[in-house]
């Protein structure tokens, strides 16, 4: 199997997006030119008013984290520890953080009922996966793909935000479980590698960030929820919880994809993919929920609720990004901003 390269702009970055709105369109004016010397931040009482899952604050909160990865062309680096940016970048994860607990406030705040509600499908399933699996055509197979390349191009980089700030058990399960997120140390074997050869057989460009102007405000909220957790030490529990919501639902949803990109006859990269998150997912969820979450709450008890708040987040976000898609699909139009 050939492996695709990730390939970037020469300045070693995606090139910036097209702005959404006011937030965007500041944080963009901003980026163009010198840290320290733009005014960035905008008055409180626009992000106050910005709409918590919407286009526009979740590009800006999407440009602001791209910073702590990898960057964009011809932005200076020095941009990421800017702090009228990060003041910024602040006030826009209140709103965003704020909505979040608001909105999951009836679900179970205990880490095991959190998985609970988790754990079993439905025998009857009207999720993506399900949908890709029985109904999907190629073009959609390839619509999801590029939503997905804006996370799975840097697969596993959010969550190890949380290596430092973790001890004993859960942290020796957490590095066990990202080092073979990272390919066992070949990057042949690398996830984020295998989805580009995914991509490629799918006809996409493997750039990183390429479908950033395409993807959906529901598809960068549910990326940009992976970073604000990762990046705020106060958010480890809720970081710990989303990850454990992924491993536990990744096995099933692989193998519906997996047999997804078979009928659609995507190719064996696509194919694999999949059939390898099946068997990895299916061992890493036992190793988060039992040694990561597990290890994590035996030393901070107190972090429970946040392990909760975690898993409702992510699966609160999941549902939107789902609803928004499907209901494109089934009217037979994109579920893209802009077509491929």
């Amino acid at each position: 199997m050939k492996s695709a390269e990730l390939t970037e702009g020469e300045s070693g970055g995606p090139v910036l997006p097209t702005g959404r709105g006011a937030l965007s369109d500041r944080v963009l004016r901003a980026l163009r030119g010198r840290p320290g010397r733009e005014n960035c931040g905008p008055s409180g009482g626009a992000v106050h008013e910005a709409d918590p899952y919407g286009e526009d604050l979740h590009l800006a909160l999407y440009l602001c984290y791209e910073l702590h990865y990898r960057g964009f062309q011809g932005v200076d680096p020095a941009w990421e520890w800017d702090p009228a940016l990060l003041g910024l970048r602040a006030g826009l994860e209140r709103r965003f953080l704020d909505a979040l607990r608001t909105d999951t406030e009836d679900r179970p705040h205990g880490a095991d009922r959190a998985f609970d509600g988790i754990l079993v499908e439905p025998v009857h399933g009207t999720g993506l996966s399900h949908f890709l699996q029985d109904e999907g055509r190629l073009w959609q197979l390839r619509e999801y793909a590029a939503q997905r390349s804006l996370y799975h191009l840097k697969e596993a980089d959010p969550h190890a935000w949380v290596i430092p700030r973790l001890q004993g058990r859960a942290k020796a399960a957490m590095v066990a479980v990202e080092f073979d997120e990272y390919g066992g140390g070949r990057a042949d074997r690398m996830h984020s590698r295998l989805f580009a050869d995914l991509m490629t057989d799918l006809g996409l460009d493997t750039t990183y960030g390429r479908y950033v102007d395409a993807a959906t405000a529901e598809t960068l909220a549910s990326i940009n929820l992976m970073s604000m957790f990762g990046l705020h030490r106060a958010l480890r529990g809720a970081l710990v919880g989303h990850f454990a919501a992924v491993e536990v639902t990744s096995s099933p949803a692989s193998r519906r994809l997996a047999r997804a990109m078979r009928r659609a006859d995507a190719g064996e990269a696509a194919v694999h993919f999949y059939t390898e998150h099946v068997e990895a997912d299916a061992v890493h969820e036992q190793v988060v929920r039992r040694e990561v979450v597990g290890g994590l709450l035996e030393d901070e008890p107190w972090l429970e609720a946040d392990v909760a708040f975690g898993v409702a987040a992510t699966d609160l976000l999941d549902t939107r990004v789902g609803e928004r898609t499907l209901a494109a699909w089934r009217a037979d139009r994109s579920s893209l901003r802009t077509p491929l």
